[in-house]
């Protein structure tokens, strides 16, 4: 029995060209059910990652990370080894740029990188475009460093700001500067990235990672992000 994140035939002949036809390492699972999820986890790359899976895996020349847990995004939460997946969303909750994480990374600290890989091919002539009109993001991303990086690039945003940073801005008087700018219509648009990180966990090699190496994990990750937009 199929879940409703699965490929519909329609959507695996879309997606089945664009995916990788040679293997070097032996037998691999069926692309469409990889990517769809096994039903239960299996053996070696195919189960849920655990302790001591991709630790133990050597080092891949030229990719981030090289090897080792944090360099197959995975960290250390509650719930034990978990990734987070960081992303950008367009209004209609597609994926616009996708960084992975070991889970107990800050959300923060990955702003940048997700807003850097944001390229938007142009339906004519010219370079993608690299840039938002603008930004929302809630008080999480509300830091100096990140108002900084959006006004080189010449970003509007709305980021409320956080009751400390407000407390200490109006201590300084006129040396604390003015607010940040606010928009209540666009702020209240800021939970189109939640809505569309649940869009992605309806599938469940997502939402649970059946895959041993970051950026495998990664691959699948965007392939949902391609189905998603096809399926808008």
């Amino acid at each position: 029995m199929s879940s409703r994140g699965d490929l519909t035939d329609d959507e695996w002949a879309v997606l089945e060209p664009l995916l990788l036809s040679n293997n070097r390492c032996g037998r691999w699972r069926s692309h469409r059910q990889v990517i769809n999820g096994p039903q239960r986890a299996g053996a070696g790359t195919t189960g849920r990652v655990k302790s001591g899976r991709a630790g133990g895996s050597p080092p891949l020349p030229g990719l981030p990370g090289g090897g080792g847990s944090a360099g197959e995004a995975l960290g250390r939460s509650r719930g034990g080894l978990t990734t987070k997946v960081h992303l950008a969303a367009d209004g209609r909750c597609r994926a616009l740029s996708l960084v992975v994480t070991p889970g107990q990374r800050a959300d923060c600290t990955q702003f940048e990188p997700v807003l850097d890989k944001i390229r938007v091919p142009r339906t004519g002539p010219g370079r993608p475009r690299r840039r938002p009109d603008s930004v929302s993001a809630d008080r999480a991303y509300s830091n100096g460093i990140i108002r900084a990086y959006l006004r080189r690039r010449g970003i509007r945003h709305v980021i409320p700001e956080k009751s400390d940073s407000r407390a200490a801005r109006l201590r300084k008087g006129s040396r604390g500067g003015r607010p940040p700018a606010s928009n209540t219509g666009r702020y209240k648009r800021r939970n189109t990235v939640e809505r569309a990180v649940n869009k992605l966990k309806q599938f469940r090699a997502v939402a649970t990672r059946y895959d041993k190496r970051g950026y495998v994990y990664l691959g699948t990750v965007t392939a949902a992000a391609l189905l998603i937009w096809l399926r808008s």
